[in-house]
C-alpha cells in the first residue's frame, strides 16, 4: 500500500494578511473568532483586553489586522512556548511582563498579571517623588 500526504502551500489558499475576516473563515475555529470579536470590541469601548497566550494572541493579530488600533488595548501577560508566540507579540510590538513556559490554555498567565498590573497602577498613582519627600538630588562623587 502506498500512502503519501499531497500538501498544497499556504498561498494555494489565497490566505492574505490583509484580509482576516476571510483567514477566519477559512482556518480559525469559533474561539479565535470569538476572541478577535473580545479584542475589537475592547478598542471600540477603551477597555484593555489581556492577551493569554497563543489562541488569544492568534485572535489578536487578527483584530490587529482588522483593526491596527485594537493593539493600543491590548496587554500581554506572558510569552506562550508555542513555537509563534512570542513572534506575534514581536509582530504585535508587546512585551509581556511573563516568561514562565506557559502552553497549557488554562489562563494562569493573565491571572498572574493581575496583580502586577494592580502594583503597576499604585506605583503610578501613589509613589511619591524624591522633590515630594524631601531628598536631595544625587551629586556626583
Amino acid at each position: 500500500m502506498n500512502r503519501s500526504l499531497n500538501c498544497q502551500p499556504a498561498g494555494a489558499y489565497h490566505l492574505y494578511k490583509a484580509d482576516a475576516i476571510d483567514i477566519l473563515s477559512k482556518v480559525g475555529g469559533f474561539d479565535i473568532a470569538g476572541l478577535t470579536g473580545v479584542f475589537l470590541g475592547g478598542a471600540v469601548y477603551g477597555i484593555p483586553v489581556i492577551i493569554d497566550g497563543f489562541i488569544s494572541s492568534t485572535a489578536a493579530l487578527a483584530a490587529a489586522s482588522i483593526c491596527p488600533m485594537a493593539v493600543d488595548y491590548m496587554l500581554a501577560s506572558h510569552v506562550s512556548s508555542e513555537p509563534a508566540g512570542h513572534l506575534i507579540l514581536e509582530y504585535l510590538s508587546l512585551q509581556p511582563p511573563i516568561t514562565a513556559h506557559m502552553c497549557l490554555g488554562e489562563g494562569t498567565g493573565a491571572v498572574a498579571s493581575i496583580p502586577l498590573l494592580d502594583m503597576a497602577v499604585d506605583i503610578y498613582h501613589r509613589m511619591s517623588t524624591f522633590e515630594e519627600i524631601q531628598i536631595e538630588d544625587y551629586q556626583p562623587l
